[in-house]
């Protein structure tokens, strides 16, 4: 879904009274002074707050958590120990392990010294093919054993080493799914003891845009987006990347778009859903005119059949055809390149009868204002409390 929003500079509706080609009559119009303006496409949609770098912590053994040293929300640096899970049962495998290696190394030793000289005497023709081949093959699985029983007694020592959990990053603790004495079972799929954020002062905006708009949205585009927890502020970032895997929802198409959220104050929260409006044009400082200005035509003039006209205000009250060039538009207000320069009066149309006796008695009114529309977003810094960079 698209939006637009324009911010004209200030434009002062007057009421003007002009001759209008012979006759006598006299017409009230619609003009307005040309000010610096501002013009801008937005393309909308929803998001969700998120940290940039996000680690679930698991454990690779099962065993009973012995102890926990933080919590929901604890600061940890990276290699800090979080929790410990009870060692009694892996220590026992250990001492199994080891058993079981210096028995493999003591036949590993024997085979070893019986093939040696069994060899001997059969290169000396003492010995037989048959005792030869049965002394070659008690030290072969004598080697292989041996090999065997080592990888086991390495094994269980790292297991011993890994019932320290620590943290992996510096970070947050979003979340903790164990407790002190709750069994863990590490299987197919390793169980998730804690979730933990990087750095929240850096958030990103997932955001999900339909098909019909990624065609406009491109790396570095100016984003403004706001969340429910904060209604009041207008919080900035720019979009840093487009995913291309598209996402069907009820037939409907979106793609996903990473926006930057720099969150020094640690107003955004993981998780809020963020309405976001991504600029796919941004124009300053630009002449603007209300596009039924380029339509309009007083009764007894007439303009070319060719190019763009608007009707200038000269300052004896009389009017004139103005040629001009048109830039972009955003379906409202478009943007005048060349023809007109500032402080110029515009006809945007007549003066309707019921405005015009409401401003007799209450003075003019302003002609941008009712052009605007209650449904469009605003720019920033225009009424709204702006969170920069």
């Amino acid at each position: 879904m698209k939006k637009v929003i324009l911010i004209p500079g200030v434009m002062t509706a007057l009421i003007v009274f002009a001759s209008c080609g012979a006759k006598n009559t006299k017409q009230a119009y619609d003009t307005i002074t040309i000010q610096p303006s501002s013009i801008a496409n937005t393309i909308t949609a929803t998001g969700t707050v998120e940290p940039i770098k996000q680690v679930e912590v698991g454990t690779q053994v099962s065993g009973i958590i012995a102890k926990i040293y933080v919590d929901y929300n604890s600061e940890v640096k990276n290699g800090q120990l979080i929790a410990e899970i009870d060692r009694s049962v892996l220590e026992t495998e250990l001492e199994s392990s080891e058993a079981n290696l210096n028995s493999s190394k003591a036949e590993h030793d024997y085979q070893t010294a019986n093939y040696e000289r069994i060899k001997g005497l059969y290169e000396k023709d003492l010995v037989s093919q048959s005792e030869y081949d049965q002394a070659l093959n008690s030290w072969s699985k004598a080697v292989y054993a041996y090999t065997q029983a080592k990888s086991n007694y390495q094994k269980a020592e790292r297991n011993i080493g890994y019932t320290w959990i620590y943290s992996p990053i510096d970070g947050v603790v979003l979340s903790r799914a164990v407790d002190e004495g709750q069994t863990v079972a590490a299987g197919f799929s390793t169980p998730t003891l804690f979730t933990i954020a990087n750095d929240l002062r850096k958030m990103r905006v997932i955001a999900d845009v339909d098909e019909a708009d990624i065609g406009e949205v491109q790396e570095g585009q100016y984003v403004t987006f706001t969340v429910d927890a904060y209604p009041e502020d207008m919080f900035e970032g720019s979009v840093i990347q487009i995913r291309l895997l598209a996402t069907t929802t009820s037939n409907v198409v979106t793609y996903e778009v990473v926006i930057d959220a720099p969150n020094e104050d640690l107003k955004l929260k993981p998780g809020l859903t963020a309405e976001v409006n991504i600029y796919i044009l941004n124009k300053e400082n630009i002449i603007t005119v209300p596009l039924r200005a380029l339509r309009f035509v007083p009764e007894g003039y007439t303009v070319p059949d060719s190019g763009s006209h608007v009707f200038v205000m000269n300052p004896d009250g009389t009017l004139s055809a103005r040629a001009v060039s048109t830039g972009v538009s955003d379906g409202i207000y478009s943007e005048i390149t060349y023809g007109l320069k500032q402080g110029e009066q515009v006809v945007s149309g007549l003066k309707a009868a019921g405005k015009l006796s409401a401003e007799n008695g209450n003075g003019s009114s302003n002609d941008s204002s009712s052009s605007s529309s209650p449904f469009m977003p605003p720019r920033p810094g225009q009424g709204d409390n702006i969170r920069t960079k």
